[in-house]
């Protein structure tokens, strides 16, 4: 496949800017080459987008105490699991397994976004997001991600903002 038309199916309809066009919230979509070798997606992005990596966010599926939620947080730093277990009222916390988040989210691990998962998850994005104009998360798929503000991204996925970064 030509880079070309790569990037037009990387910038087609996903789910997540399905989501985001019927809720009427302003997003850009960025497309890039993803390097199927790479497995620090978030960072990847930040590189080839030529950002600050503290401005993209990786969406991780946690089990808390049998449930299933979203942490969100920046592709720099690590999700602290007992901030967010203590977040959703649960006594602990533990990444989910990846057949598991693919099939509840309907997305592929790398390039799982928090908008327009399959089933909808208790989300909880870092704090740290609110100190940027806008943020990058996955558009849904590897060597895609959507911009858009914070408070947009915890309106369209119900999020609660709360300090679960390290």
């Amino acid at each position: 496949m030509s880079p070309k038309h790569q990037a037009a199916r990387n910038t087609a309809g996903t789910p997540a800017t399905v989501a985001l066009t019927a809720a009427g919230i302003a997003f850009t979509p960025h497309a890039y080459e993803h390097d199927p070798a790479q497995t620090a997606f978030g960072l990847e992005a930040a590189d080839a987008l030529r950002i600050d990596p503290a401005r993209v966010f990786k969406t991780l599926v946690v089990e808390a105490d049998g449930r299933l939620v979203v942490g969100i947080v920046p592709v720099a730093g690590q999700l602290d699991l007992k901030a967010l277990a203590t977040v959703v009222g649960a006594k602990r916390a533990s990444l989910a397994d990846p057949a598991i988040a693919q099939r509840k989210t309907g997305y592929v691990v790398g390039g799982i976004s928090p908008i327009g998962q399959k089933t909808r998850l208790t989300t909880v994005l870092d704090a740290s997001a609110s100190t940027h104009s806008t943020v990058f998360v996955s558009g849904g798929r590897r060597g895609f991600d959507i911009e858009l503000a914070p408070a947009d991204l915890a309106v369209v996925t119900d999020g609660i903002l709360a300090p679960i970064a390290r």
